[in-house]
């Protein structure tokens, strides 16, 4: 009898050690979470929640003592289908979550503003669903979020200046939603990527946008306006820069062609001047097309592999040191139509490599080769002469 009582004993203790090893408000916030969420057909990430054992084995879920301090919504494997539903505002009585994630699917609704108080919040990431209105701006309460990553849903209104003044942030990443508004200033000293294209933000970036910390920048796909030289020219560890399709205006300084940058992409703006790299471009693949930059062509170029200048007004002759790269194949594109160039040094017998392609169509000059264009580059080989005769004189200086 008293080795009976003294077993029963142990599997109380054990029964009881199950359900106290988690903080009842975490408990019942996870309950309401899963009460908002569903799998969606083909999904099977909420088959292992069940609360009659300890939530600290489901999956997805992360504790440390009697607090959930991770919690990762739906089966990251490629394929799985996700979640659907909303997300319960009782996600913000997980006090200790440092960690909240949710896999692509259909999740609908607004962000909880309540995850403004979890404090101890390091990473929140709900990217490809369909979540709509506003970015919280009580997130800028969260002072050590490291990663904001919104992208892909279907946010609307403007980015909190709050956002920008977290001291902590190192990734902020809002890409494909409906923002509009102003860019605010980013503040934090280990900020490294900003990904904010695919946005309809306007207006001029502040003074000091971003820390020189940034090493990837996308802005593409906005109508921001304005120079953005002085801001560049602080962005020295830049390995990819997207600006495109915006109106920026003002020069592009020489010494960005310099960056340990793979792509750099400025085209569909209005940037205007003469482009002058400090030294040889060592950049694989610049565009800069469809701008209003003018004067001569740099050799400096000669060493990109991809080189984009067309539909802009340059003048003058295509350097040498860039025909013979080409012709050796070094440079795999070469689009200069729709510029007011002159001539280049080419023998109309030269054989344009398999690899590469050259397009000169609608100069001041009659293409001494026949090459492929892209369609988009028009039918007409030159450009008319009394456009050529009117733009003598028109440098820019």
């Amino acid at each position: 009898m008293l080795r009976f009582f003294f077993f029963l004993v142990c599997l109380l203790v054990r029964f009881f050690a199950v359900f106290a090893i988690l903080d009842p408000v975490d408990f019942l916030a996870l309950q309401a979470v899963r009460k908002s969420l569903d799998d969606l057909p083909g999904s099977n990430y909420f088959g292992s929640w069940d609360f009659t054992s300890d939530p600290c084995g489901f999956a997805g879920v992360f504790c440390e003592g009697d607090k959930v301090v991770a919690l990762n919504l739906g089966d990251p494997r490629a394929g799985s289908p996700g979640l659907t539903g909303r997300i319960d505002p009782a996600i913000g009585k997980l006090s200790g979550l440092a960690e909240f994630s949710v896999v692509p699917g259909r999740i609908t609704g607004a962000l909880p503003e309540i995850l403004s108080e979890l404090q101890n919040l390091r990473f929140l990431g709900i990217s490809r669903n369909f979540l709509s209105g506003g970015i919280p701006a009580g997130l800028g309460k969260l002072r050590g979020l490291q990663t904001l990553d919104l992208s892909y849903n279907q946010l609307s209104g403007s980015i909190p200046p709050a956002i920008g003044a977290l001291p902590a942030l190192s990734n902020v990443i809002l890409c494909h939603n409906r923002l509009s508004g102003s860019v605010p200033r980013f503040d934090s000293k280990t900020l490294t990527r900003v990904d904010l294209k695919h946005n309809a933000l306007s207006g001029r970036l502040p003074a000091n946008a971003f820390p020189p910390s940034v090493q990837y920048l996308s802005l593409s796909w906005n109508r921001l306006t304005g120079p953005v030289d002085q801001i560049l020219t602080r962005l020295n560890r830049l390995n990819y820069l997207d600006l495109s399709l915006n109106l920026f205006t003002g020069v592009i300084p020489g010494n960005i062609f310099n960056f340990p940058i793979s792509n750099l992409q400025l085209q569909r703006n209005q940037f205007s001047g003469q482009i002058k790299p400090i030294t040889q471009v060592t950049i694989p693949t610049v565009d800069l097309s469809f701008n209003r930059l003018y004067g001569e062509i740099s050799p400096l170029f000669s060493t990109v592999q991809n080189l984009y200048l067309n539909n802009n007004q340059f003048t003058g002759q295509v350097p040498r040191t860039i025909v013979d790269r080409l012709l050796s194949a070094s440079i795999q594109i070469l689009y200069l139509q729709h510029n007011y160039l002159t001539g280049i040094s080419i023998n109309p017998a030269a054989a344009i490599p398999v690899s590469s392609s050259l397009c000169l169509q609608y100069n001041c000059m009659v293409p001494p080769v026949q090459s492929p264009c892209p369609l988009r580059a028009g039918q007409q080989k030159t450009r008319p002469t009394q456009q050529c005769i009117g733009w003598k004189g028109k440098t820019g200086n």
